[in-house]
């Protein structure tokens, strides 16, 4: 079975729904809720599955919002639709299962059954045999500045489907919608941070 027919599987999708929906999170530019999800899959659930198979489907921007951090500045974060968050969890399952095959028991990123309190109690095994030294490395707006092509080439090493790959794509170049939103939708910025999934991208960066 290729892995589109996977990841559009009654089943995949119903557990990437209810992932959704536990997570709660605001609407994106649609204004769709994550209470008003469910029946509006219900109604469009054939069209959504048949766009996404024939490479019709065309993710919406995400909504961009500011958070603020303790140094006074502000964070970007993008939100994506109810129905796109589904989407990309139901890709990201079964590629997370592929890729939990060959990462590295040292990773801890984003990983199921694994924390960042994992990843300190291994630190702190270093400390207790003797290490001293820590090496803190951040690539400095990674996900502005990630090669699309690199990333796709990647993935494709261990994700041997064009569809799949095609919606992954649509969805690095789905952009943002900035503020005024509602009242300006052509202002949409494209860049690569806004592949709009976390879990897509930590399953090729962890």
């Amino acid at each position: 079975m290729e892995l589109i027919e996977v990841i559009l599987s009654k089943e995949n999708l119903n557990r990437a729904y209810k992932k959704v929906v536990a997570n709660k999170g605001a609407s994106g530019v649609d204004g769709v809720t994550v209470e008003e999800l469910g029946d509006y899959i219900r109604e469009n659930k054939d069209a959504i599955v048949t766009s996404i198979r024939n490479r019709t489907y065309m993710p919406k921007p995400v909504r961009r919002v500011y958070i603020p951090k303790d140094n006074g500045k502000q964070r970007p974060l993008g939100i994506p639709t109810a129905l796109d968050r589904t989407i990309q969890q139901a890709i990201a399952q079964p590629i997370s299962d592929i890729y939990e095959e060959i990462f590295s028991d040292y990773s801890y990123g984003f990983r199921p059954g694994r924390s960042c309190h994992d990843a300190i109690r291994q630190a702190l095994c270093y400390l207790n045999d003797g290490y001293e030294w820590v090496v803190d490395i951040d690539i400095e707006q990674f996900f502005d500045r990630v090669n699309h092509d690199k990333l796709i080439q990647i993935l494709r090493e261990q994700v041997n489907d064009s569809t799949t790959l095609n919606l992954i794509r649509k969805y690095l170049k789905a952009g943002v919608m900035k503020k005024d939103w509602k009242k300006q939708p052509s202002r949409v910025c494209h860049r690569a941070d806004h592949f709009q999934s976390y879990v897509l991208m930590s399953t090729l960066i962890s």
